[in-house]
C-alpha cells in the first residue's frame, strides 16, 4: 500500500527538516511504501526552500507550494496531488510542528491494516491526553470546541471530531470530493469527517497525546473559529433533512390517523376501540412512507420483513404513549373533544417514533 503523508506548511522552517527526518526513521518500520508530500503555502520564511534542499537525500519527498487560503484547502490540494499524482492508496494528515508525534504514525497506519477506512488520533478516547500544562481556558475551549462539533454536527460516534492527525483510504477521498466541501479553513476537519461517515467509511480512534509546539507560532485564527462554527451548524442543518422528511411523514400520519379515527365513530365504534385502531393504520403508513422516502438513503443490513418486526415493536411504544394520554386527556376533560385528545396523544408519540426508528429500527 503506497501512503502519503500530507503535512501543510506556514512559516514552519524551524520544523519541517525535523519532522521529515523523524518521520523517515519511522517509516524503517512499516511495511508500506511510504512518503511525505508537503504543502507549502509560499511561506515568507523560506519553508519550501528548506524542502528542496533535503529533497535530494530522499527519493519519497515531495513538495508542491501555493497561495494561502487556509488549512482546509491546502489539504485539499495535497489529497488532489497525492492521489492523482502519486497514486497514493491512502494519505495522512499531520501537522508539520511535532504536535503529533512521529512515533505514533505507525499506529494510525496499523489502524487501516485492521480494516478502517478513517483512523484518528484521539485526545479523548481513553488513552489519549492534551497537555497538562494547559490553562483551564484553553483546555475548556478544546474541549467545548470538539463537543460542539460533535453534538451540533451531530457525530455523536466520534469523540474527536476536531483532530488533525488521521489516515484516510483513498477510496473514501474520491467518494467524498474534497473539493466540494466549501470550507478553507480548520472547518474543514469536520466537514472531511462528516462526509466519510455518510459513505460509511468505519471510522476509528486511537489515542494519541497531543504536544505543544516548541518552535514557530499557532496559525489559528478567529475566522478559522467563526468558519469551524458556521459550518458545524450547517452540517446539522442538512443532516436535519432526515427529520424534516420524518416531519413531513409523520403530517401525512397525522392526517390519516384522524381521518381513520372520525370515519371509526361515524361507523357506530366506540371512541376508546376506535383510537388505537385509527393510530394503527397511521402506524403502518409511516412505515412505507419512511422505509422508501425518508431513511432510503441509508445502508440497513436488515432486511424490509426485519425492519417492520422493528417498526411494530417501536409502534406498541408509540400506541402506549399515544393512547395514555388520549386516556389520561379524557378522564381530566370528559367533555372534551375526542379528536382533539386524539391530536394531542400524537405529539409525544411522534417523538418516541423518530428517535427509536431512527436509531434502531432503520439504523445503518
Amino acid at each position: 500500500m503506497k501512503i502519503v503523508v500530507i503535512l501543510p506548511t506556514y512559516n514552519e522552517r524551524e520544523n519541517i527538516v525535523l519532522m521529515v527526518q523523524a518521520l523517515q526513521e519511522q517509516f524503517r518500520t512499516i511495511p508500506h511504501d511510504m512518503h511525505i508530500l508537503v504543502v507549502d503555502d509560499n511561506s515568507p520564511d523560506g519553508t519550501a526552500d528548506a524542502v528542496r534542499a533535503e529533497a535530494p537525500s530522499w527519493e519519497n519527498l515531495h513538495l508542491i507550494t501555493g497561495t494561502k487560503q487556509g488549512l482546509g484547502a491546502a489539504y485539499i490540494r495535497g489529497m488532489k496531488h497525492a492521489i492523482e499524482r502519486l497514486k497514493a492508496d491512502a494519505v495522512m494528515e499531520m501537522d508539520a510542528d511535532f504536535s503529533h508525534k512521529p512515533e505514533d504514525v505507525p499506529r494510525l497506519i496499523e489502524g487501516l491494516d485492521n480494516g478502517a477506512d478513517f483512523v484518528i488520533g484521539s485526545r479523548y478516547v481513553p488513552g489519549g491526553k492534551i497537555p497538562d500544562d494547559w490553562s483551564y481556558l484553553r483546555r475548556m475551549n478544546s474541549k467545548w470546541g470538539n463537543l460542539f462539533a460533535r453534538y451540533v454536527a451531530g457525530m455523536y460516534q466520534v469523540r474527536d471530531c476536531t483532530a488533525g492527525f488521521r489516515a484516510i483510504r483513498a477510496t473514501i477521498i474520491t467518494k467524498i470530493d474534497p473539493e466540494t466541501l466549501k470550507v478553507k479553513g480548520y472547518a474543514f476537519q469536520i466537514s472531511l469527517l462528516h462526509e466519510a461517515i455518510l459513505n460509511h467509511a468505519k471510522v476509528r480512534e486511537i489515542p494519541v497525546e497531543f504536544v505543544d509546539r516548541k518552535r514557530g507560532e499557532t496559525k489559528l485564527g478567529l475566522s478559522d473559529i467563526v468558519e469551524f462554527m458556521l459550518n458545524a451548524w450547517w452540517i446539522r442543518f442538512e443532516r436535519s433533512r432526515t427529520f424534516l422528511k420524518f416531519g413531513a411523514v409523520g403530517a401525512i400520519g397525522v392526517f390519516v390517523n384522524l381521518a381513520s379515527f372520525t370515519m371509526l365513530l361515524k361507523l357506530g365504534m366506540n371512541k376508546f376501540l376506535a383510537s388505537p385502531l385509527a393510530i394503527e393504520v397511521s402506524i403502518i403508513t409511516n412505515f412505507f412512507l419512511n422505509n422508501f422516502w425518508t431513511f432510503s438513503k441509508r445502508d440497513m443490513n436488515d432486511k424490509i420483513h426485519i425492519r417492520g418486526l422493528k417498526f411494530n415493536v417501536v409502534s406498541f411504544v408509540a400506541l402506549a404513549v399515544s393512547y395514555s394520554t388520549f386516556l389520561l386527556l379524557s378522564v381530566l376533560d370528559p367533555h372534551g373533544t375526542p379528536q382533539v385528545h386524539q391530536a394531542i396523544g400524537i405529539v409525544p408519540a411522534t417523538f418516541v417514533n423518530y428517535f427509536l426508528n431512527s436509531y434502531w429500527t432503520f439504523k445503518e
